[in-house]
């Protein structure tokens, strides 16, 4: 058989709680129910830190945030430190990435190169929204330009201020100020969504103008242009359904708010044991109908670039040699407990995320419950293709083992559950998830360590508290027992397994500046 292709269908900010919601009922997703019933479906699948640069560095490199270290966002993945995206080009593979990568901050430049960690082809568009698809925008759709525009909320970008438009020949201009005027005067709502704001809005162009329908394009293009004997990787990186919450309109008149779930309640507000983390904080009150319709409708459009990504491969019967992953990078939390987003409030709806894979081999249908982590996409990866890491760099006579032998990944490669749809010996009995500040914080207070079992969830705020929650007698995570004198023993039993989970956020140890092991 031909080396498998490996393609990544990845959303932004979906927890895998709302895809569940919506396949209950609210929403109608076709071909993510398909791939489902193509492949294993892993219903206990943890981020392992739940903000984008830290769980997507972990997803290339295989690594624990400590061990990459880019622990939040403002950090750049070194590029030196191997990915399995380097790994496959090395081995053959044509690599292409297409949408939202951000393994650098977007701040750090709107056309970002990641030509270095492995792709051959790039047409990047992240939240920032800069870039080729809004060159593209100005080029070939000119007269959406100004609305799409008024989509781009963080202009604070330097780039901004000193636009370069490349291709479109109109030089460098100050876009930011041009952004700032559009957005101060712009009207989000429509005769049909009196109602939406500048958070959550139906898309003010048309949807083949879209970032989502763009980045389709591209990787449609790529699989076409691959030589058939030639094996290939595909990074298909959406910003949705990530807020702004911006839907087409037809998709949102598809999803019923009737039956949209009401936001669990803020139950720290009257717990008297709440972390001190909460005690400042006021439960947000959005508009949770607006945004929630608008999440399952983006849910919906992205299900039909699915569709469309699954017919090619169809088309060109590459899928019967394909892997394709479906995934996030972390949740969103859309009102439950008072919050919005994601990062350090760890809840279920934050750092349990979608994970589907269908392949060759894979069990069809099948559902794993075993606690799963971010760390082991990219060994199991590695173990779909035959390739490994370059080994870790041993001289001396000290270390008294084969280069081979050193360990180089903290996760376990998830083909053995898929296809011998049995327990797999050793596997952990339990998921860590770790944050070290938002974006806007330096207080080590907001380091929320967590971890996760079949049965409970435990969270500690350095200096401020935890919360305990049983997740079987209280899945929506309402009653914090920390406090709770019968809660004692297990709570100790969990602090000492929070404690091993941390100290082995350093294991392996990392090759950052390494020179060699075992040299004196």
């Amino acid at each position: 058989m031909t080396q498998p292709n490996i393609i990544f269908f990845m959303v932004d900010q979906l927890a895998a709680k709302w895809l569940e919601a919506a396949m209950d009922g609210i929403c109608d997703l076709p071909n993510i129910q398909r791939l489902k019933s193509r492949g294993a479906s892993f219903t206990n699948a943890i981020t392992s830190n739940p903000v984008c640069c830290a769980a997507r560095s972990t997803l290339a490199t295989g690594l624990t945030a400590r061990g990459h270290g880019v622990i939040e966002n403002g950090y750049q993945l070194d590029p030196a430190l191997p990915t399995f995206m380097r790994t496959l080009q090395a081995g053959g593979w044509r690599t292409g990435a297409f949408g939202k990568v951000h393994l650098k901050p977007h701040f750090a430049g709107l056309r970002p190169d990641y030509r270095p960690y492995g792709f051959d082809v790039t047409h990047i568009t992240e939240d920032a929204r800069g870039g080729e698809w809004l060159d593209w925008v100005a080029s070939e759709h000119p007269d959406h330009y100004e609305a799409v525009l008024a989509t781009i909320w963080p202009t604070e970008i330097p780039d901004y201020a000193a636009y370069d438009t490349g291709h479109t020949g109109q030089g460098t201009t100050n876009l930011r100020d041009r952004i700032k005027a559009i957005r101060k005067d712009f009207d989000w709502s429509t005769p049909e969504f009196l109602d939406s704001t500048a958070g959550a809005y139906p898309l003010p162009f048309p949807a083949e103008v879209s970032q989502t329908e763009w980045i389709t394009m591209h990787a449609l293009e790529f699989l076409r242009q691959t030589p058939a004997d030639q094996p290939l990787y595909a990074h298909i990186s959406y910003v949705q359904p990530h807020g702004p919450f911006c839907a087409t309109a037809d998709y949102i008149h598809r999803v019923d708010p009737a039956i949209l779930p009401t936001p669990l309640p803020a139950e720290w507000v009257e717990d008297p044991n709440a972390p001190g983390y909460f005690r400042h904080k006021t439960p947000a009150k959005p508009n949770w109908q607006l945004i929630r319709r608008h999440y399952f409708a983006d849910l919906m459009h992205l299900d039909h670039q699915l569709g469309l990504v699954m017919e090619v491969l169809e088309e060109q019967q590459r899928d019967r040699n394909t892997y394709l992953f479906f995934l996030s990078d972390h949740g969103e939390l859309l009102g439950d407990h008072g919050f919005t987003g994601k990062e350090e409030r760890h809840y279920d709806a934050c750092i349990r995320v979608p994970l589907i894979v269908a392949g060759p081999g894979i069990q069809q249908g099948t559902i794993y419950r075993q606690p799963v982590q971010l760390e082991d996409i990219c060994p199991t990866v590695l173990d779909m293709t035959g390739q490994c890491f370059p080994a870790m760099p041993k001289m001396g006579p000290y270390l008294k083992v084969e280069t081979d032998q050193i360990p180089q990944l903290p996760g376990r490669s998830l083909l053995s559950l898929c296809q011998e749809n049995t327990t797999v010996a050793g596997w952990r009995q339990a998921a860590y998830s770790g944050s070290y500040n938002a974006i806007w914080s330096i207080d080590p207070g907001d380091w929320a360590q967590t971890i996760r079992t079949d049965r409970h969830r435990y969270t500690i705020y350095p200096g401020q508290g935890g919360q305990l929650f049983d997740l079987q007698d209280d899945p929506d995570e309402q009653r914090n027992l920390v406090a709770e004198a019968d809660c004692t023993d297990i709570r100790q039993q969990l602090q000492y397994q929070l404690m091993e989970l941390i100290i082995r956020q350093d294991y392996p140890k990392t090759r950052r500046s390494l020179f060699a092991l075992g040299v004196h």
